[in-house]
């Protein structure tokens, strides 16, 4: 499977299985005409690769990053896939999750995983509308010293994600864009 194609791959993937047509709810509140629903292919066996393989290109010029994750459980399988990719092309980069609150037992922790004070982390997300998942994933972060370098995207919606990534002082970047599936941004 050669990664020049992984992101071809995948965006045919998408366009065939996870691109939905009818009247949806966002989580943002918004309608819209289409559903993208990556949490089909991120646990789907022939798109896990390619998709471990799409966001690790996307990061691939970022120095030093230790570890991936977000906000469960849309980045949980992301995580999974760049981990398991890139240990296959020789890389170490650890994977967390970052909990919607606080755990009220055990060690009562937000962020699941490696410690990562004072490492440089990427926040993953499969699509982001609002930025609001990426943004709850970087305060955790950063309330335990995380530094996050970047949210990697695997399809942009257009809908102001980047910018309220960007205000934030993180760095946004997606691997996938509407046009690339051929739809329109609303």
């Amino acid at each position: 499977m050669g990664r020049v194609n992984s992101r071809e791959r995948l965006i045919q993937l998408i366009r065939d299985e996870a691109v939905f047509h009818g009247d949806f709810v966002l989580t943002s509140g918004k309608r819209a005409s289409y559903y993208i629903d990556l949490r089909k292919l991120s646990l789907d066996h022939r798109a896990a690769p390619l998709i471990g393989d799409v966001l690790l290109d996307l990061i691939a010029d970022i120095p030093d990053v230790a570890a991936v994750g977000g906000l469960t459980m849309g980045a949980d399988p992301l995580a999974n896939a760049v981990l398991h990719r890139g240990l296959a092309r020789g890389l170490e980069v650890d994977a967390f999750v970052v909990r919607k609150e606080p755990k009220d037992h055990g060690r009562g922790r937000q962020i699941e995983g490696p410690e990562l004070a004072g490492k440089r982390v990427v926040v993953l997300e499969d699509t982001s509308t609002t930025g609001g998942s990426p943004l709850k994933a970087i305060e955790a972060l950063r309330k335990v010293g995380a530094e996050p370098v970047a949210v990697a995207v695997i399809v942009d919606r257009a809908t102001g994600a980047q910018a309220a990534i960007e205000a934030a002082g993180v760095e946004y970047r997606a691997a996938i864009t509407l046009d690339d599936l051929g739809l329109q941004p609303q």
